[in-house]
């Protein structure tokens, strides 16, 4: 594939909206063609997948949930992601398969190997170049979201152990994987974040 894949991570509240606006801005300025998209969503099919997993009412099973979430991941890929990668594009997602091992295996303690190869087999073992993990403690996340007027989905509601599980998780992924991670402190000035995204991004587009 032609094409560069970049993922981003992080807590809810880690400012991974702001910094993959920023980062296509950037893209787009020197002439690159970029596709923005999300887990879950990014399709129809996957929008619908995303209100059952994160606003439904009421009880889903761990490995419900982790079907749901492979479930839109394989749609998602293969519609969305392998086409404009096969074109040449450059795709910036917000969450993808570290998602789903931090949250359904971390948060919901299920195995994070099953729940990782799981994505896996759904996206035929698509790995993005590069993974941005924006690095936010728990209780910082939590008093970000607070500040805006949106509710909070099924996982934001988790209680505060669950996040921060969640993101021990996140840097244990970081940590089996340098090469593919950048780990940056999301408490950082946002412009800073930025330079340092593109510092490595650089590299990868030319």
């Amino acid at each position: 594939m032609a094409g560069v894949f970049i993922t981003f991570e992080g807590g809810d509240g880690s400012g991974k909206t702001t910094q993959i606006n920023l980062l296509a801005s950037w893209l787009e300025a020197r002439g690159k063609n970029v596709v923005l998209t999300r887990e879950p969503g990014g399709t129809d099919l996957g929008n619908e997948l995303r209100d059952i997993v994160m606003h439904r009412a009421g009880f889903i099973a761990p490995r419900a949930e982790a079907l749901l979430y492979a479930a839109d991941r394989s749609h998602h890929i293969a519609t969305l992601v392998r086409p404009a990668l096969e074109r040449g594009d450059i795709v910036l997602q917000d969450r993808y398969l570290d998602s789903s091992v931090a949250y359904q295996g971390a948060g919901r303690v299920l195995d994070p190997d099953e729940v990782r190869e799981l994505s896996l087999w759904a996206t035929e073992r698509l790995m993005p170049q590069l993974t941005v993990l924006l690095d936010v403690p728990a209780s910082i996340a939590k008093d970000r979201q607070a500040q805006t007027e949106r509710a909070y989905d099924r996982l934001e509601a988790e209680a505060e152990d669950f996040h921060t599980r969640v993101r021990e998780s996140y840097l244990a992924l970081a940590a089996a994987e340098p090469e593919r991670f950048l780990v940056i402190d999301g408490r950082r000035p946002i412009e800073e974040i930025h330079q340092l995204i593109l510092e490595k991004v650089s590299d990868l587009v030319g």
